[in-house]
């Protein structure tokens, strides 16, 4: 009997038991039944007792029905994989984070394969192999870790030549070249049956997927075909995930660069704006203290300004500050403003030259375009020193020459218009109607200029004059007690330049034309100084006692027995006792007690007690030789005065 297919045969009665074999194989195709069941239709014809010919048919019926159940399943099965590269194709279109993407594709290809594990490796084009990016399904921390060099195991091979390669057994394949490290990741995990194929982007490899059992599977040319579909969906979502994480990437950096242009544009702008007004300041006359406050305004934080030798010259909305020499030091060699413990420090140089600094308080965290605006603002007080410099430097010009004008004799050749100097004086803040003490101040050569500085700025915060006067550093101010003024000079100018400053004092003058001759005195008064091996120190000619007298063109001999014996004449006048007739017999009579004693006329314990009551008013040292000298002479003036 022919197959079905081949001439009709005969239909048979619809109620005879062929007819219901052919019934049931329909019902079960209509149901999916296992194929194990189809096989019992033709059983139960022939054990019905059929005709063979009958069994025949029903047997080639039931081939028929298998064969049509073989081609719906496989309809199915490539429906359902369809569908599933459907869903995989949408599922990867929606996502974004390439992250993601790559875990959504190994966990659909272990789905869609029914594989133990599935993974994916990415190409490395630096250093030119493949790496395990993602997996799943996977507990081998060393497998998980594996990289493959191109044409190395199975992937590296895939890798390489862009074509799938199956393996049912990879631990005992010899078509692919094993290294120790890619065999021990794969014995560690388990593996035996690996399907791997390319992920590609047009021509360009980008990785391979991979699907593995820990079985042995021979991977049938249905599931390579699979599982190269689901790559050929995953490369374009990897790229797209790639290109849209490049994009974001470029979008940060282009708003990042929008933002600098912003920032930058920002900070020109402020730049401009402090350039114009800083400019606007120096050219309508401001000083340091204008330029403080206008840059404490625009940086928001507190100003100090000093000096070369750390004098403060301005300060506003800050605290007293000690000129920071250690910031200064770091920014006068870097050329940069430096923070030092929270304060912005900026060294004001000319060339070489450090004219002083500029302290910023309050701004701990200053940004760049900030600390070039405070940089900024050191260069304009740069200028502004400057130009206090040289004011100060005409000033003092103007000055020295009206000192000299007071100083010089009268025969030494100038005229003296009392008017013209007292215009000349006004015009530089001077009162000469006001008493003048004159001071001559001396050290090494060397350092003459620096003394004169110095002596000039003391000179003009006393509203005096000072300069040089034949070859001597000069200085004239409104002052009563000169000596006190020249030790107090010689100990700060001494300390300001490191080295000895003997200063001579002498006055007050009491009017303009007395001045030169105070100067003699002044002058007479530090040589005098010199020669007592006193360089370093101060003083006026009443300190040197019976010298001053001798050297003094103006001898005050009232005060000076005043300043020597004065205690024990007012003992006198008020008790109405003998100490100064007692201390002149003691002086007269060699020392001598008993001497005393007998031209007194009193006992020796009466000159022992009255001597002791002058050691109390004047000291101590009394008798000491300097001291009974001083003492002597003033007893000798007394008399010839009272």
């Amino acid at each position: 009997m022919g197959r079905v297919n081949d001439a009709p045969s005969p239909r048979p009665p619809l109620d005879n038991p062929v007819a219901s074999a052919l019934r049931t194989l329909l019902g079960l195709l209509a149901e999916g039944a296992p194929a194990e069941r189809f096989a019992a239709a033709a059983g139960e014809v022939r054990t019905g007792g059929a005709d063979p010919a009958d069994v025949a048919f029903v047997e080639d019926a039931t081939r028929v029905a298998l064969d049509i159940r073989r081609t719906l399943g496989q309809h199915r099965r490539r429906e359902a994989e369809l569908t599933a590269l459907f869903d995989t194709a949408g599922d990867l279109a929606a996502l974004r984070d390439l992250d993601a993407v790559l875990r959504a594709i190994v966990r659909r290809a272990r789905t869609l394969l029914g594989t133990d594990v599935a993974y994916l490796t990415l190409n490395d084009p630096v250093a030119g192999d493949t790496f395990m990016r993602v997996t799943d399904g996977s507990v081998s921390a060393a497998f998980q870790q594996l990289r493959l060099g191109m044409g190395e195991g199975l992937g590296g091979l895939v890798a390489q030549t862009a074509r799938p390669y199956a393996s049912s057994d990879y631990g005992s394949d010899g078509r692919f070249k094993h290294t120790a490290a890619i065999d021990r990741g794969v014995g560690e995990e388990g593996l035996r049956g690996i399907l791997g194929v390319p992920l590609r982007v047009g021509t360009r490899v980008i990785g391979v997927l991979y699907a593995a059992d820990r079985a042995v599977r021979a991977f049938a040319p249905d599931a390579v075909a699979l599982l190269s579909s689901l790559a050929d969906h995953a490369a374009v979502a990897i790229d797209g995930a790639r290109l849209l994480e490049e994009t974001r990437a470029a979008l940060v950096e282009l708003g990042g660069a929008n933002e600098t242009v912003r920032a930058h544009s920002e900070a020109m702008r402020l730049a401009t704006e402090t350039h114009d007004r800083l400019t606007d300041l120096v050219l309508r006359g401001g000083d340091v203290g204008d330029l403080a406050r206008d840059v404490a305004a625009l940086l928001g934080g507190g100003i100090v300004v000093h000096d070369a030798d750390g004098t403060e010259l301005a300060r506003v909305r800050a605290e007293p500050l000690a000129a920071p020499l250690r910031g200064i030091a770091d920014s006068r060699t870097g050329g940069r403003a430096v923070a030092v413990d929270g304060v912005w420090v900026w060294a004001v140089m000319a060339g070489p030259e450090l004219l002083g600094s500029v302290a910023l308080t309050g701004r701990p965290g200053l940004t760049d375009s900030d600390r070039r605006l405070f940089e900024r603002a050191g260069l304009v007080t740069a200028l502004l020193l400057l130009l206090r410099r040289s004011i100060a430097q005409a000033e003092d010009r103007v000055r020295g020459e009206l000192l000299g004008d007071l100083l010089a004799p009268e025969g030494a050749g100038r005229v003296h218009d009392g008017a013209s100097r007292r215009i000349r004086a006004r015009r530089l803040g001077l009162d000469l109607s006001r008493p003048h003490a004159v001071l001559v101040l001396q050290c090494d050569p060397g350092m003459r200029a620096r003394l004169a500085s110095e002596t000039a700025r003391r000179a003009r915060a006393a509203q005096g004059l000072s300069g040089v006067h034949q070859g001597l550093v000069v200085m004239v101010v409104p002052a009563r007690r000169p000596g006190d003024l020249a030790r107090s000079l010689a100990a700060e100018l001494g300390s300001a330049l490191g080295a000895p400053v003997t200063v001579g004092g002498a006055g007050p003058a009491e009017r303009p034309g007395a001045l030169p001759a105070v100067y003699a005195e002044a002058l007479r008064c530090v040589e005098a100084l010199h020669t007592l091996g006193q360089p370093g120190q101060g003083a006026g000619l009443a300190d040197l006692g019976f010298l001053g007298v001798l050297l003094g063109d103006r001898a005050d001999v009232g005060g000076y027995v005043e300043r020597v014996l004065g205690p024990v004449i007012a003992y006198d006048a008020q008790r109405g006792t003998d100490l100064v007739r007692t201390l002149d017999a003691y002086f007269a009579h060699g020392a001598s007690l008993s001497k005393a004693k007998e031209a007194l006329h009193v006992h020796v314990n009466t000159v022992v007690q009255r001597l002791d009551r002058i050691r109390r008013l004047l000291g101590d040292d009394w008798n000491a030789p300097a001291a009974a000298l001083e003492l002597q002479l003033a007893l000798r003036l007394y008399r010839l005065t009272s």
